[in-house]
């Protein structure tokens, strides 16, 4: 909080929203990475960030395309009449037949970015993993998004002028459960987690765990390196179902104090109720995003445009999707936004916790060049894409956590270039 003095205690609980570092004190790269990695990251955005504005593009290009035309209404149509033409099966099938259309036109990005992580050894799995991720990935989004159609136009039909109440809580509702369901259901289909095996590193994990006071299920450490070599940590769940989670390649490739200055940041996240949080951030957006549909079919230009004449016939289900797709994507940034201050307030967490600012700074340099991270990135794919502060940002932060609390600033990698003398006004 502003104006409050630091707390040094080690395993303190750090303010709620931290200052924010000085402008200038955050430097470029070029004290903390080498030239080589400097190029290197440099680099690889250039091959990627097209393809993350191209998928973002496509992301909302589509639905927008099917939704305000009468394209989309043509294909649930379609696809509805496989079964018969009853609203049932066109709310359904015409759900799995939009996502269809979207999965396979962002398909090529999605090959082209794996293509593109293999060429920088980020990426381990075969074609036939990337098959059944791919096919996984579009089978879910399938059977959500079909649930979803039918729950909304069975609300319309059974409540003609308040079914919007019903189905935004039901939304938020919803979020929540999937919260709760997303470590046992959704992840294992992707991930092996095993119990991080006893010794020293399980050891120094487990007392630091009971030292942040945070609850937690178990510690485990998941299969990462089937598909990729970057590091990583998390925690998922709330209550009984809430676990940190290691990447392996994070256990194999940091040293044990690296991968605590992780883990407690992620304990932060805990400590914190960050993923509460977001659940609560998700469900208001979710029931937000019914009201702004319900608004947008009550315009019959809209309804007309589209290609329907009534709200509660399954044929609007594109034009549902379009609006629900322009409101995410205006409040995105919004959300990112959020997901920098929560990632900010848990790198102190775990400054607080661990007392080892140095440690930390080489923990985001590891975590930098192992994930070959954008080391300068854009302010528009800050704003669209950053849902963490910068690498300089966050090893600035810590440097000035140090300095606030009278400890020596981990020194930069790099020496400063020497300074020149100022020409000869004479020569």
């Amino acid at each position: 909080m502003p104006g409050s003095e630091p707390d040094p205690t080690p395993g303190s609980v750090p303010d709620p929203v931290p200052d924010p570092v000085p402008a200038a004190r955050v430097l470029g790269p070029e004290g903390d990475f080498t030239p080589e990695q400097i190029d290197r990251s440099r680099a690889r955005k250039r091959e990627v960030m097209p393809l993350r504005y191209a998928s973002a593009a496509l992301g909302l290009a589509v639905p927008c395309v099917l939704g305000f035309s009468p394209l989309g209404a043509g294909l649930v149509h379609a696809a509805g009449r496989l079964a018969g033409g009853g609203w049932i099966a066109t709310a359904a099938l015409g759900a799995v037949a939009l996502h269809l259309v979207s999965w396979l036109l962002a398909l090529p990005v999605s090959v082209r970015t794996e293509r593109v992580n293999r060429r920088w050894s980020l990426s381990t799995r075969s074609w036939r993993l990337f098959a059944a991720d791919a096919a996984k990935s579009f089978a879910i989004g399938a059977v959500l998004f079909a649930g979803l159609a039918l729950a909304l136009y069975a609300a319309m039909r059974a409540l003609p002028a308040s079914w919007w109440i019903l189905a935004a809580v039901g939304a938020a509702a919803l979020v929540f459960l999937f919260s709760f369901l997303l470590p046992v259901l959704v992840e294992p289909l992707f991930n092996r987690f095993t119990p991080m095996p006893d010794g020293e590193l399980r050891h120094r994990l487990t007392t630091l765990v009971a030292a942040s006071g945070v609850p937690v299920r178990d510690i485990l450490v998941s299969d990462a390196s089937r598909r990729t070599t970057a590091t990583n940590a998390y925690v998922s769940g709330i209550g009984r179902t809430r676990r940190v989670v290691v990447w392996d390649t994070t256990v194999e490739q940091a040293p044990p104090e690296e991968v605590e200055a992780v883990t407690a940041h992620e304990l932060g996240h805990a400590a914190r109720r960050d993923v509460l949080v977001g659940t609560l951030l998700g469900a208001v957006h979710a029931a937000a995003t019914v009201a702004v549909v319900a608004g947008a079919l009550h315009w019959h230009t809209l309804l007309g445009a589209a290609g329907v004449d009534r709200a509660d016939d399954p044929r609007s289900l594109a034009l549902v999707l379009a609006v629900a797709t322009v409101f995410g994507t205006l409040v995105g940034p919004l959300h990112l936004a959020f997901s920098r201050r929560v990632e900010t307030r848990a790198d102190a967490f775990a400054l607080d916790l661990t007392h080892e600012p140095g440690t930390v700074v080489a923990m985001q340099r590891r975590l930098a060049v192992l994930n070959l991270a954008d080391l300068e990135p854009h302010r528009l794919a800050a704003l669209l894409f950053g849902s963490h502060p910068t690498t300089v940002a966050r090893i600035a932060h810590a440097r000035a956590w140090a300095a606030a609390h009278g400890m020596p600033e981990p020194p930069p990698l790099l020496p400063p270039p020497p300074l020149q003398p100022p020409p000869d006004p004479a020569g």
